[in-house]
């Protein structure tokens, strides 16, 4: 299972998910507050991730310790 951290954390919040892996890639796609949400990992060897976490309506790049990073946003939501 790819981007465990990041399912328990949508898990925690009760937020519903879908998850996909292919490849050894993980894909989360989700709603919150009405916006539409995606994360999909990039395979090695140029491991990384593309998600809109912190803009709905744009994408970005996110490179090493990219789980991480995703997280750091989600967080700011409930504050």
């Amino acid at each position: 299972m790819r981007l465990s951290r990041i399912q328990e954390h949508l898990t925690a919040h009760n937020v519903p998910f879908q998850y996909y892996e292919e490849d050894d890639c993980g894909s989360i796609t989700f709603v919150h507050k009405g916006l539409s949400y995606h994360i999909w990992e990039y395979p090695a060897p140029e491991r990384g991730a593309q998600s809109n976490v912190r803009s709905a309506g744009k994408s970005e790049d996110y490179d090493e310790n990219y789980e991480d990073r995703i997280l750091e946003v989600l967080e700011t939501w409930w504050q």
